[in-house]
């Protein structure tokens, strides 16, 4: 399957689900790059991959210097996982939800990652499944953990109060102008507790504001 033919299948699936795939067309290989070159390698540890697609975005995070066996992949869509298989087989790829992301890995005997990158379209997502999400990539890493997450967009994909609830801050990576449509890569993290401690409450709704700063990620 060439490129022209991985854009049929994902216009086909957009068209069949569109919230579901979240792009008319697979990630361009200019945002692909960004997405790849957002992820500390020097690190040792996995790297979970969340909506590997046609595997755009796998074959630039390999081609970065991230062995096969460090690399884990989940799909939702049955026809797209087994292409990942196929393509992929030196990596491990799940089929199955990215929210049940702890308990997928923990079936397959993994139990932490340094870091996740995102294809999945958090913005198409309803607050309950994105906080879920987002709950479920920083329970699999630790505190120095990192989330890349692309979107389509100026924006970051979170908002600044949910951020803040969650004990998050978002960073732009990277502006990636040749995609289409044009996209932004970002970096989420834990903000230091010192940070946690003066986030304003009266940014947040009475039911929002973490009690102190160890409990912001039960929110």
């Amino acid at each position: 399957m060439n490129v022209r033919d991985d854009r049929m299948l994902f216009a086909k699936k957009w068209l069949r689900d569109p919230l579901r795939i979240g792009a008319l067309v697979p990630s361009g290989a200019a945002l692909a790059r960004a997405v790849a070159a957002a992820v500390d390698r020097t690190r040792p540890g996995a790297v979970l991959e969340l909506g590997g697609g046609t595997g755009a975005v796998t074959r630039a995070l390999l081609r970065s210097g991230i062995a096969p066996r460090d690399l884990i992949i989940i799909e939702r869509d049955e026809g797209l996982y087994r292409i990942l298989t196929q393509r992929f087989p030196d990596s491990r790829v799940i089929h199955g939800d990215a929210t049940r992301a702890k308990d997928l890995l923990a079936a397959a005997g993994v139990g932490a990652v340094k870091a996740v990158v995102s294809s999945l379209p958090l913005l198409a997502m309803s607050p309950r499944n994105q906080k879920l999400l987002l709950h479920q990539c920083f329970d699999l890493m630790g505190a120095d953990g990192l989330l890349v997450q692309f979107t389509y967009g100026p924006a970051s994909p979170v908002s600044e109060r949910r951020l803040a609830r969650l004990g998050l801050e978002a960073k732009l990576a990277d502006r990636v102008w040749l995609n289409v449509p044009p996209a932004t890569v970002w970096r989420f993290t834990r903000r230091p507790k010192a940070a946690l401690a003066v986030v304003p409450r009266n940014s947040l709704g009475p039911r929002d504001a973490p009690r102190d700063a160890g409990e912001a990620l039960d929110a």
